[in-house]
């Protein structure tokens, strides 16, 4: 006989969208503990740059995933999948509810397929090729090739992430099926978890607005002095992906004395709207998310209302939640 699956609670969007504060009063009202699926948050000594929420925001709620790993450390997202299984049963020990919570959807995909799949070997040959036109032509016509076999998988990835755009355009060139089309055959979720994923869908002139406003608080927070410091900590120099993370790497000019902080500024909100049009690219590629709206078209909807709309997705697939 099989297992009854697991209910599992996501909220999923792009940063800036809001998720924290509507995670930790739907963990209120759900007797819940969250579980963050953030790729960035959970490094230690990284917490302005990554918008990790603070003490005060969270509230009370009992938070996993956050603060675990030294941004030194390699991390995959096999390495999230397996950490995700223990503190789901560690929330269920107490009798709580998991809620994921975060913007890293291949994190979730990970945790909810039960590892990330066996992936598909690359020919050699190919493989020299494609490195040969990286050599000859540069890495955007790399990117601008993955553009035209593979648009979906090309919104995914950042066009300086030259390792992934190289295994994309390679897997889209193998065969008779490019990267996304391989993805969608490999097969939903785990049959141990049974998932809903609700996503906050946000006017996009709206979620500009909210992110510059981000951006101008982090620095009021201390984001240049905690890029100082993990400086002069060598951080950057052992961590790539610390020395790539958006919230640093734009303020890397200003700390050299080679552009103005204005200018940075700017650069880091142009960096922060483009990834989180990345981010809706992914959660829009799965059918299985609820899109509840944060706004009416021109303002943002009030919070209490957000968090009963939200509530009652949960409520109706069979969450125990208290209504107000």
């Amino acid at each position: 006989m099989n297992e009854t699956p697991i209910r599992i609670a996501a909220i999923v969007g792009p940063t800036a969208g809001g998720k924290t504060a509507l995670s930790v009063a739907l963990a209120e009202r759900m007797s819940a503990e969250i579980i963050s699926c953030d790729s960035m948050q959970l490094y230690r000594r990284m917490s302005i740059g990554t918008a990790k929420p603070t003490v005060e925001e969270q509230r009370g709620v009992p938070h996993h995933l956050l603060d675990c790993i030294d941004p030194e450390a390699s991390f995959s997202a096999a390495d999230y999948a397996t950490r995700a299984e223990a503190a789901v049963e560690d929330v269920l020990s107490r009798g709580k509810t998991p809620l994921f919570s975060g913007g890293t959807g291949l994190y979730l995909d990970a945790f909810l397929r039960g590892g990330l799949p066996q992936q598909d070997e690359i020919d050699p040959a190919l493989l020299a090729e494609l490195n040969g036109l990286l050599e000859r032509e540069g890495k955007d016509a790399l990117y601008r090739r993955l553009v035209e076999v593979d648009p979906t998988a090309a919104e995914k990835i950042h066009p300086n992430n030259l390792r992934r755009v190289l295994r994309a355009l390679a897997l889209s060139l193998s065969g008779d099926k490019n990267k996304t089309e391989r993805d969608a055959e490999r097969g939903g979720y785990s049959e141990r978890y049974a998932p809903t994923v609700v996503g906050l869908l946000w006017d996009r002139a709206l979620l500009c607005e909210r992110i510059d406003l981000r951006v101008e608080e982090m620095f009021r927070m201390g984001l240049l002095e905690e890029t100082e410091r993990l400086m002069r900590e060598g951080v950057f120099e052992v961590s790539a992906t610390a020395a790539q993370a958006i919230g640093y790497k734009e303020l890397f000019p200003y700390l050299r004395g080679e552009a103005s902080l204005d200018a940075v500024k700017e650069r880091l909100k142009i960096a922060t709207h483009q990834y989180a049009k990345r981010q809706m690219t992914w959660f829009r590629a799965h059918g299985n998310v609820v899109w509840v709206p944060m706004d009416d078209g021109k303002s943002p909807l009030k919070f209490e209302e957000i968090v009963n709309n939200v509530a009652r997705v949960f409520r109706d697939r069979g969450f125990c939640v208290i209504m107000n």
